[in-house]
């Protein structure tokens, strides 16, 4: 059996820890501040015991502490383990924990998770890099998770989930800011059949359209979202997204313009 250490055994560390237990791994677990009382996890009392004889070690401590907690767990894994880093942090995170893991002959694995993991668990899609993305995909495999190995350096996976979080933290930016105006307004359950109604079609078609759309009629719509932007002033809600959208447009305004200057383009208002 693949002998496997969870580094932080908050929510997501619980789940992956007993999703591993459940796969038929062998557990280890380290977090000063929580205790399963799990049967099938092995919670040691020191990070050096929990990695030891860990053959895939898997940090879940967060961004902050992803660094300090890497290093120390690495000073303590055997050389030909891998050092896998979960924790949503920057590229430049990712690279220097590959640089001490391959200092002490460890594999280092940067995986991205591509979804909540209270959802899935252990099945949670992941995506992955480095020099042990391989070694991950194989130990990780007997989880039955989607896991996609995209090969190069660490920092190549956490560098797409970031661009993926532009989109996703940014569509739940505003929804929450066009649910709540609609909600002021006294539209909510219209607007959330509207928003239903968009992502219900052909997902391709309706991010090229919103591509394509917004360079053709760039002026029309710094007019309509400076109006949209206005409203929601005046009825006491934020409009941060929306002012957001309108800088937008008019950057692509200038960019039209820039590219012909002859043109007859759409004017922005401020």
């Amino acid at each position: 059996m693949t002998s496997t250490a969870v580094i932080g055994l908050g929510e997501a560390g619980a789940l992956y820890a007993r999703g591993l237990r459940d796969a038929g791994y062998t557990v280890s677990g380290f977090d000063p501040f929580t205790t399963l009382h799990e049967e099938g996890i092995r919670q040691e009392p020191t990070l050096a015991d929990a990695v030891a004889t860990a053959d895939l070690v898997i940090s879940l401590v967060g961004a902050r502490a992803a660094e300090a907690v890497g290093t120390e767990a690495m000073a303590a894994m055997s050389a030909g383990a891998v050092f896998a880093d979960l924790n949503t942090g920057s590229p430049d995170l990712k690279r220097r924990l590959e640089a001490e893991a391959t200092s002490r002959g460890i594999l280092a694995a940067d995986v991205a998770v591509l979804a909540p993991v209270p959802r899935a668990g252990v099945g949670t899609p992941l995506m992955v890099s480095g020099t042990g993305a391989s070694r991950f995909t194989e130990l990780f495999a007997a989880t039955g998770a989607d896991v996609e190995s995209i090969g190069g350096a660490a920092g190549d996976a956490a560098s797409r989930k970031l661009v993926r979080s532009v989109f996703m933290k940014g569509l739940a930016a505003v929804v929450l800011e066009s649910v709540g105006a609609a909600e002021a307004a006294g539209c909510e359950t219209w607007l959330r059949a509207q928003i239903a109604a968009e992502f219900a079609g052909d997902p391709a078609a309706l991010v090229q359209r919103l591509i394509d759309g917004s360079r053709q009629h760039a002026g029309r719509r710094a007019h309509e979202v400076a109006d949209a932007r206005d409203y929601l002033d005046g009825l006491g809600r934020p409009s941060w997204v929306t002012s957001a959208a309108h800088r937008w447009f008019g950057h692509l305004l200038e960019e039209a313009a820039v590219a012909d200057p002859a043109a007859d383009h759409e004017g922005a208002r401020a």
